[in-house]
């Protein structure tokens, strides 16, 4: 039996055994079925031996064996035996043609820059629970768990890879034997060879990974499933290095299924795709979640004509037609990743283009510099991660400002992606080559995906999914966001967190160098300008942590929850994420909040220059690999000595910004200075304005008297949320003053920043005339609206009550999951 989790505390575990064996790669060939809601899939699984077993097996195989037989019991009875006749793990052969003549020694199709054409592309945990204590009355076979969770797993068989012709060429062995043992060492060993391939032989690598994946079984095994894995065995083998290195398991996702989510987008048809669920893609496919699980994928995809499949990968795929009204596309992806970063998006989709426009902007970055050319000198140091053909080594690449983009959305949303977005990519793309160097990846999709996705934004290898909430009421909104997902492909994917509860690597980062791609992708500010919004934007956030600080739980406010223990495994590589399942904190910003300001703090006291220069050196050390809080402090530290020697050190940074809850210390003294701003000062003039103008209307009662006009300024996005914020803090505003607000700021045409502040205040002072807009916001801006629910509950308000009853329940059945969870608390 599975070890049971405390359902009070809502950790997210990962069974996985990856200390015993580590997937290498995964091949998945899917069928994507709209009518049942289901994705029937066969998925081919390829493993080395693990770094807990191969250290110690030095010690004899006696040692070894006991820890198995210690971690890894099973009753024998549990095990499900399915009889299994070859299954080939793709229906067509033929989708594969053209790449697998390519493997077979044609020229590389790459083109100078390291991107790929059609034949060709994070976060961790600790715990020391172990989640593989199972009973088996003295039965000693090794026993391989998977993640796994809302899947039918219909069979699980081991591979023959020794039956696909020219294989031998991969392996060392003299020649083949009839002997089961060395045919059984045989097929591990090729898939060691497989797996072990140098980076410049990528192609035939991914040929014959192809080739296994087709080939026949050669022996079920047996398997049983429970609520969060899976777990597989071969009667008879007790240890990793003997257990088949290749298997395939054939299964069925099911329609609540909570990895992916069925919906239909904004102009009404079906689409699928992954909307960063908590559980991440074990309701997809079995896989290792623990983020030391890095692995490479490749993906074939059928679903009916019509449809575009997009996904996490290096190449931009063509559809191939299989038969008439089915289409197959193809991915893959060379550097490893943890699996938690496949991503894929099944719709109706279109492609929106401007050819003139991209094509000379494109132009005009394709080889700008970084700020800093001295830079390049880490570039010609050899990589630290494991080995991949890595564009920070390919001297094109590191001179592509613009990465290939595309950009794709529902047909009645193709007008506003072009009005902004569009334009927007290669200016933010370049804005981020210019602050960091070497873009990780070789393109970039971006999707506008259907309303019910939680989130403004989210970032994958090669796809970044946005809200539409991101695309009315001009660029700002929108290219902040796009800035912060194009940051997390340095932080966040290039660079993962190797403990997921130290969320704020990614997203303290992607936080801190939005506001740094968004003022040099501004490309007309001065100096004074980009300061003044970013200490406007400094104090929104502190006010924003403010309130969240007040508002949640403790223990959801620390950064480094696992303090000394962060980055701890159970012997077998199993974990728990620390609130991994807990409903609420996909909504609560703190990780965000309190990363962006450690990281502000530290570039203010070391001098930006500096600063900088380390995070460049920083991404070129640590590309590719898995990384803690420390390892970032230490060489931050390192770098600038004097910091060291004036007392600085990681210790107290843990100390005053990490382990603890509420607000930093440091960050207390700062909060007043943000208000000396001149755009906030500013603000404040207005806010004065307004609270005079609605007392003198107050006093006039009824009678209409004439008024002296008031001019209002025209402010920026951000000042008018913090205007808005301001204005919710006073007791009373009357309709007269709420209706001339909306007039004078045109309220219902800004960004959804600016008229969520605006729906809060129609809620708080009960504006009737401003319901609409409330119902509309959270209609159309799902990623944003959750808590004014709660607002419209709060006053016990029988209309305000109605309206939210009137809300949910249009929009409950496509809702996320999580979004649907907390709202029904707050109505029921």
């Amino acid at each position: 039996m599975e070890t049971q989790l405390d359902p009070m505390k809502d950790d997210l575990p990962l069974m996985a055994n990856t200390s015993y064996m580590l997937v290498k790669h995964y091949i998945l060939d899917l069928d994507v079925d709209f009518k049942s809601k289901v994705i029937d899939g066969i998925i081919v699984l390829f493993f080395e031996t693990g770094s807990q077993y191969r250290k110690t097996s030095s010690t004899g195989k006696g040692g070894c064996q006991l820890q198995f037989d210690e971690t890894c019991k099973m009753r024998a009875s549990e095990f499900c035996h399915i009889p299994v006749t070859n299954v080939t793990a793709c229906s067509s052969e033929t989708e594969y043609n053209d790449f697998a003549v390519c493997g077979k020694g044609e020229e590389d199709t790459s083109d100078k820059n390291g991107n790929h054409s059609n034949e060709e592309q994070a976060s961790g945990i600790s715990s020391s629970k172990d989640c593989c204590d199972i009973e088996n009355h003295g039965n000693k076979d090794f026993l391989l768990v998977l993640d796994c969770c809302d899947l039918s797993v219909l069979t699980v068989e081991e591979v023959d890879v020794a039956a696909v012709s020219g294989i031998e060429k991969l392996t060392r062995s003299a020649k083949l034997t009839d002997a089961s043992k060395e045919l059984e060492d045989l097929r591990n060993q090729i898939v060691h060879e497989l797996v072990t391939l140098p980076a410049d032989r990528w192609k035939e690598q991914l040929y014959y990974f192809t080739r296994c994946s087709q080939a026949p079984g050669c022996g079920e095994l047996l398997f049983t499933t429970g609520t969060w894995s899976l777990e597989i065995k071969k009667s008879g083998i007790h240890t990793p290095t003997d257990f088949p290195h290749a298997i395939r398991i054939r299964y069925k996702t099911k329609p609540e299924g909570r990895s992916v989510t069925w919906t239909t987008d904004q102009s009404g048809r079906p689409c699928v795709y992954t909307m960063g669920s908590p559980i991440n893609n074990r309701a997809l496919f079995p896989c290792q979640e623990p983020p030391v699980a890095l692995s490479t994928w490749q993906a074939s995809v059928r679903t009916a004509a019509g449809f575009v499949v997009l996904m996490s990968g290096e190449n931009s795929a063509e559809p191939v037609q299989l038969r008439e009204g089915i289409l197959s596309w193809y991915y893959y992806v060379t550097m490893p990743m943890p699996a938690s970063t496949f991503t894929i998006a099944v719709g109706c989709w279109q492609e929106v283009k401007q050819q003139s426009f991209t094509a000379a902007i494109q132009a005009n970055t394709e080889f700008s510099l970084p700020s800093s050319q001295a830079d390049f000198r880490w570039h010609e140091e050899i990589c630290g991660h494991v080995e991949y053909p890595c564009r920070f080594q390919n001297p094109a690449a590191r001179l592509q400002a613009v990465i290939p983009y595309r950009v794709f959305a529902p047909w009645c949303l193709m007008e506003r992606c072009e009005e902004h977005l569009l334009q927007l990519i290669p200016q933010c793309l370049s804005a981020a080559y210019t602050t960091l160097g070497t873009h990780p990846f070789s393109r970039l999709d971006v999707l506008i995906v259907p309303s019910n996705f939680s989130s403004l934004g989210m970032a994958s290898p090669h796809i970044i999914f946005l809200s539409q909430s991101v695309l009315p009421g001009g660029s700002h909104l929108c290219g902040t966001r796009l800035c912060h997902e194009i940051a997390h492909a340095w932080f966040g994917l290039a660079i993962g967190a190797r403990d997921w509860t130290e969320e704020w690597i990614s997203e303290g980062f992607a936080t801190f160098l939005e506001d740094i791609f968004w003022a040099r992708a501004q490309q007309q500010l001065s100096h004074d300008e980009i300061k003044g919004q970013q200490e406007l934007k400094a104090l929104l956030r502190w006010r924003r942590l403010r309130d969240e600080v007040q508002n949640s739980e403790e223990e959801l406010q620390i950064l480094r929850p696992n303090r000394e223990s962060t980055g701890e495994l159970s012997e077998s590589g199993a974990s728990v994420v620390k609130h991994g399942l807990k409903a609420e904190k996909i909504f609560m910003q703190v990780h965000y909040l309190k990363g962006y300001f450690l990281l502000r703090s530290l570039a203010k006291t070391i001098g930006e220059t500096s600063y900088f220069a380390s995070l460049r050196k920083f991404v070129h050390k640590f590309h590719g690999q898995l990384v803690l809080s420390q390892d970032f402090l230490c060489m931050l530290l390192e770098d600038i000595p004097e910091q060291k020697e004036s007392g600085l050190t990681v210790e107290d940074i843990f100390q005053n910004w990490l382990d603890t809850s509420g607000i930093p210390k440091p960050l207390l003294e700062e909060g007043e200075t943000w208000k000396e701003c001149q755009l906030v000062q500013q603000v404040s003039s207005e806010v004065t304005k307004w609270i005079q103008t609605n007392q003198r209307i107050r006093k006039s009662g009824k009678k209409k008297r004439k008024q002296d006009e008031v001019v209002f300024q025209k402010l920026l996005p951000d000042q008018l949320v913090l205007l808005l914020e301001s204005l919710l803090e006073q007791k009373t505003l009357c309709p007269r003053i709420l209706q001339c607000l909306e007039k004078t700021y045109q309220l219902r045409e800004q960004d959804a920043e600016v008229r969520h502040r605006w729906c809060e205040l129609v809620v708080k002072h009960k504006y009737v005339p401003g319901y609409g807009d409330v119902e509309k916001f959270l209609r159309e801006d799902q990623a944003m609206g959750v808590y004014l629910y709660g607002e419209l509950m709060v006053n016990e308000d029988v209309k305000q009550q109605e309206l939210a009853h009137k809300c949910f329940a249009a929009a409950r059945e496509h809702m996320d999951a999580s979004s649907a969870k907390v709202v029904a608390e707050m109505l029921f």
